[in-house]
C-alpha cells in the first residue's frame, strides 16, 4: 500500500506539470533565471574551449563516372533494371574502390606512410606538404612494426632525434633504433620548433585510410559516384580522394590489359624461338646449295612441288595448333592453375567457340579475383557461385578442345598421306634435288609461321594501346579550408541547449520527486475545501506577533484571514474555532496564538483552549509559566474561574492551560465535563480557540469536533505530504469536522523576492515578488550565501508584477 500511494503521488505530480500552460511553466521557472543565464554562461565557455582547442577536421570529395564495359541494347537495358545487375555491379566498383590493395597503392604513390605533426601548447598540426622538411627512408629494423620520432630544431640547420645528445643537418644519415633515415630540407625552420613524426606500414594506414573513405552515389540509378574523405589537414584529404580515383582508373586499365600483355609474352616467346631455327636452316641450305651447286631447281620442278609444299605447310600449321590445343588442355587440367586464366595462345586457333569459351573463363576468373582483391572472403556464397561458374566453363573448354584435337589429328592424317604420295613421286628424283627442295620447303614454312606470329603481335599491341578504363573523373576534389568539424554553430546551439536544458531538468525532476506542499495548487487539485488564507515564514523570536502596533506582512496575512474567517462561521458573535493539521510540527500553536490575538483585538472576549494535551505548546510560546488547567478541572482540583489567565499585555485574550499531561487524554475528553467546559467557555467568551492535536495521528480533534462552529486545518508548506492532503478532503466531503477550511502556514517570503513556489491567490487579497518590502514593514531575516547571490539579479518589473 505505501508503495501503491508513492507511485500515486508520483503520478499526480506528473500530471500536475502536464496541465501547467506555457504561460504557467514560464511564470514557475523565471524566478530561476539568474540559474540558467549562469548555466548557459557556463555551457557557452565549456563551448568556447572546445572550439578553441579541438582539432580542425575537413572534408574532400570528388565525382567519377563508371561507365560499363559494353554498351548494352534496349532489351538488355530492361532486363537490367528488372534484375538490378546495373545496381550490383556499381556496388562491386564501390567496394573495389574501398578496397585496401587500391588504397595501398595510392599510400605508396603520396607517400602516407609518414605522417608529420607540428606540436603546439595544446594541440599538434597536421602540416602534411606544409612542413620544413621531409624524412627519406634507406634502412628499416621492422617493416611491419609502427614508430615514432621526435624533432626539436635548435636552429635553422641543426636538431635533435628523441632530445638525444647529438645534433644532425639536413641531408645527413643518422642512425637509431628504427632504421636509418635523412631529412630533406624543403622550407627554413625556427628555432625551438618541434615535430613528431610517425610511420606505419603500408597496409596499416591503407586499412585505415580505406575504412575512412566513403563512396557512394550521387544519384540513385546512374554510375555516378562521389567519393570522399575527412582528415584533419585540407590538402591531405583532397590528394587521397584525387589521387585514390586516378589509380582506380590505372588499375582498370591494368587488369583490362592483363590477357593481351599474357598474349605479348607468348608471341614474343614464339618469334624468339623461329627466329633462332630460321637463322639455323638457311645457313644450312645455304651451305648445302654451296656444296651441290644448286642454283635454280625451282624451274626445273616448277609446279610439281608446289603441292607438296602447301601440303606440308598445312601440316606444319595444324601441328602447331594442335600442339597449342594440347598446351591449353595440359594448362586446364592442372590443379594449380584452376583459379588462373587461360594463355592467349588460344587466340592463335581460329576456332570462334574456343575464343568466346576462353574469354568467358577469364572473365570469371577476373570477377572472382575482383571479389577477393575487394576482401570478401573465399567462403562468401559470391565467391564460391564464381568458381562453380569457373569449373563449368573450365569442363566446356576439355570438351571443345578435344573435339579440336580430334579434328587436327585428323587433318593432320590426311595431309601426311597426300605429302607420302607426292614424296614418293620423288624418289626418281636425285637425292641432292630431294634435299634442296626439302630444306627449301623447311624455311618457307618457319617463315610463313614468323609473318602470322608478327601480325599477331601488331594486332594485340594495337589493340592494347586502344584499351580505355570504365571510369572517368568528373570533379577533382579541391582543398577547403571550412571544417566540417566541430560544426561552431552547432557546437554553440547544443552549448546553449545544454545550459537551458541541464538546470531545467534538475528543476523538472524536482519537482516529480518533490511529494511535499510547494504551493496553493498542490492543494486545489486535490481537495475542494476552501483555503482561508496563507501564512508567510515569521523570523521573529516570538510566538506572538500579532498586536496593536504590529504591521508586518505576516501580522496582515492573519487579520486578512479574520476578514475571511466571516464568510465560514455563520455566528460570528459566539464562536468556537478548532485548530488541527495532519501531523506534529506544523505550527498549530503559532496560528491558534496568533489567530486568537487578531480576534481579541476586535474587542472580542478570546479563550485559547490548550487541548494538544500530549504536547502543550501555547503557553510556551506565550513566555508564559506551567500552571493548572484543563486536567486539573477534569479531575474537580479547581473551577474554570480560578484556571483561565489573561494573556499579559495583550486585551481580551485568555488562555485556559493544558495542564499535566494525563496517561489517557483521548478517554479524558471523552467525559460529560468536556461539554461543561464548552457552556461555560461560551457563557464567558465570545470567541473559543481550541489548540488541538493533530487529527491524523490521534482522535482528539474528531472528539472535540461537535463542540466547534468550524474548523482551520493547517498545512505547512515544504513540510505537509502531499498524500495527507487526502485525508482534509475526506473530513472535508464527509463532514467529519464542521466546516472545514485550510490555512497554509509557513510559506516563505522574503524581501525582494517572495514566494518560494508557485501559486494561485484568492479572496480578495494578493501579494508577490518585492511587494512585501513595499507596503508592509518588513521582517529582517537573515540571506543565505546563494539568497545574496541570487538577489543581485534583478527581475524585469513586468515580470514581478504578473507574479
Amino acid at each position: 500500500m505505501p508503495e501503491q500511494s508513492n507511485n500515486q503521488e508520483q503520478s499526480n505530480n506528473k500530471s500536475e506539470l502536464w496541465n501547467l500552460s506555457v504561460k504557467d511553466l514560464f511564470y514557475k521557472y523565471v524566478r530561476f533565471l539568474p540559474l540558467f543565464l549562469l548555466s548557459v554562461a557556463v555551457a557557452l565557455l565549456i563551448a568556447f574551449a572546445y572550439l578553441r582547442y579541438t582539432s580542425r577536421v575537413y572534408a574532400a570529395s570528388g565525382t567519377m563516372l563508371i561507365e560499363s564495359e559494353q554498351q548494352s541494347s534496349s532489351s538488355d537495358k530492361v532486363e537490367d533494371i528488372l534484375t538490378g545487375t546495373r545496381s550490383q555491379n556499381i556496388q562491386t566498383e564501390i567496394e573495389m574502390l574501398k578496397s585496401r590493395p587500391l588504397m595501398a597503392r595510392v599510400v605508396n604513390k603520396l607517400g602516407l606512410q609518414f605522417n608529420y605533426l607540428a606540436k603546439g601548447k595544446v594541440k599538434d598540426f597536421n602540416i602534411y606538404k606544409q612542413g620544413p622538411f621531409v624524412v627519406q627512408l634507406f634502412e628499416i629494423a621492422d617493416s611491419n612494426r609502427a614508430f615514432s620520432m621526435n624533432v626539436k630544431f635548435i636552429d635553422n640547420n641543426r636538431f635533435r632525434i628523441d632530445n638525444e645528445s647529438n645534433t644532425f643537418t639536413f641531408g645527413q644519415l643518422f642512425r637509431n633504433m628504427h632504421g636509418v633515415f635523412r631529412l630533406v630540407k624543403q622550407s627554413p625552420a625556427g628555432a625551438g620548433n618541434e615535430y613528431n613524426i610517425s610511420w606505419e606500414p603500408t597496409m596499416s594506414i591503407a586499412g585505415a585510410l580505406a575504412a575512412a573513405v566513403k563512396v557512394q552515389p550521387k544519384t540513385p540509378g546512374t554510375g555516378i559516384l562521389t567519393v570522399s574523405i575527412q582528415s584533419t589537414n585540407a590538402q591531405l584529404a583532397a590528394d587521397i580522394v584525387n589521387s585514390l580515383m586516378i589509380e582506380y582508373d590505372s588499375m582498370t586499365v591494368e587488369q583490362n590489359n592483363y590477357s593481351t600483355d599474357q598474349m605479348l609474352g607468348f608471341i614474343n616467346e614464339r618469334l624468339t624461338i623461329l627466329n633462332h631455327e630460321l637463322d639455323s636452316l638457311q645457313m644450312k641450305f645455304l651451305r648445302y646449295k654451296q656444296e651441290n651447286n644448286l642454283i635454280d631447281v625451282e624451274k626445273q620442278l616448277g609446279d610439281y612441288f608446289t603441292r607438296i609444299t602447301d601440303v606440308d605447310k598445312s601440316i606444319v600449321e595444324t601441328q602447331f595448333k594442335l600442339d597449342q590445343a594440347e598446351e591449353i588442355n595440359n594448362y586446364l587440367g592442372n590443379k594449380r592453375n584452376h583459379f588462373n586464366k587461360v594463355t592467349p595462345s588460344a587466340l592463335t586457333l581460329q576456332d570462334v567457340t574456343l575464343n568466346e569459351l576462353v574469354s568467358n573463363y577469364n572473365r570469371a576468373q577476373l570477377t572472382r579475383q575482383s571479389l577477393l582483391d575487394a576482401n570478401v572472403p573465399e567462403e562468401n556464397p559470391a565467391v564460391k557461385e564464381a568458381e562453380g561458374q569457373i569449373e563449368k566453363l573450365r569442363e566446356n573448354l576439355l570438351e571443345n578442345l578435344r573435339n579440336i584435337r580430334l579434328s587436327y589429328s585428323a587433318v593432320i592424317n590426311q595431309s601426311r598421306a597426300r605429302s607420302g604420295a607426292e614424296q614418293s613421286r620423288l624418289q626418281s628424283l636425285p637425292f641432292k634435288l630431294k634435299e634442296y627442295v626439302e630444306m627449301e620447303r623447311q624455311i618457307n614454312t618457319k617463315l610463313a609461321l614468323y609473318n602470322l606470329l608478327e601480325g599477331k603481335r601488331e594486332e594485340a599491341s594495337i589493340g592494347r594501346a586502344s584499351t580505355i578504363s570504365n571510369s572517368k573523373v568528373i570533379d577533382l576534389a579541391s582543398a577547403s579550408n571550412v571544417p566540417v568539424k566541430p560544426n561552431k554553430r552547432t557546437i554553440q546551439l547544443l552549448a546553449i541547449l545544454a545550459g537551458i536544458g541541464l538546470p531545467a531538468l534538475i528543476i523538472f525532476i524536482g519537482e516529480i520527486l518533490n511529494d511535499k506542499i510547494s504551493t496553493r495548487f498542490d492543494i486545489e487539485k486535490i481537495t475542494k475545501a476552501p483555503i482561508l488564507g496563507e501564512i508567510g515564514h515569521s523570523f521573529s523570536d516570538n510566538t506572538l506577533i500579532v498586536n496593536k502596533t504590529s504591521r508586518t506582512m505576516v501580522a496582515e496575512q492573519f487579520r486578512i484571514i479574520r476578514s475571511n474567517l466571516q464568510y465560514v462561521i455563520s455566528n460570528p458573535q459566539k464562536s468556537v474555532i478548532l485548530v488541527t493539521s495532519s501531523f506534529s510540527g506544523e505550527g498549530k500553536s503559532f496560528i491558534s496564538t496568533n489567530m486568537a490575538a487578531v480576534l481579541a483585538l476586535t474587542g472580542k472576549r478570546t479563550v485559547i483552549l490548550e487541548f494538544d494535551i500530549r504536547k502543550p505548546k501555547v503557553l510556551t510560546g506565550l513566555n508564559m509559566t506551567r500552571r493548572p488547567g484543563i486536567t486539573n478541572f477534569m479531575l474537580g482540583k479547581a473551577p474554570l474561574e480560578e484556571l483561565v489567565a489573561q494573556v499579559p499585555d495583550q486585551e481580551n485574550l485568555y488562555v485556559l492551560a493544558c495542564g499535566p499531561i494525563p496517561p489517557n487524554p483521548s478517554e479524558m475528553l471523552l467525559d460529560s465535563k468536556i461539554t461543561d467546559l464548552f457552556n461555560w467557555m461560551r457563557d464567558n467568551f465570545d470567541v473559543i480557540v481550541v489548540d488541538t492535536a493533530p487529527v491524523g495521528m490521534v482522535s482528539d480533534a474528531m472528539t472535540l469536533s461537535k463542540f466547534a462552529d468550524c474548523t482551520l486545518y493547517l498545512v505547512r508548506q515544504g513540510h505537509t505530504f502531499k498524500k495527507q492532503v487526502a485525508l482534509i478532503d475526506e473530513l472535508y466531503t464527509e463532514g467529519k469536522l464542521p466546516k472545514v477550511s485550510v490555512i497554509i502556514n509557513d510559506v516563505k517570503v522574503k524581501p525582494g523576492y517572495g514566494y518560494y513556489g508557485y501559486g494561485r491567490y484568492g479572496y480578495g487579497y494578493g501579494y508577490g515578488y518585492g511587494a512585501a518590502s513595499s507596503y508592509y514593514e518588513e521582517e529582517k531575516a537573515p540571506l543565505t550565501f546563494a539568497e545574496r547571490f541570487l538577489g543581485k539579479f534583478k527581475l524585469p518589473r513586468w515580470i514581478r508584477r504578473r507574479r
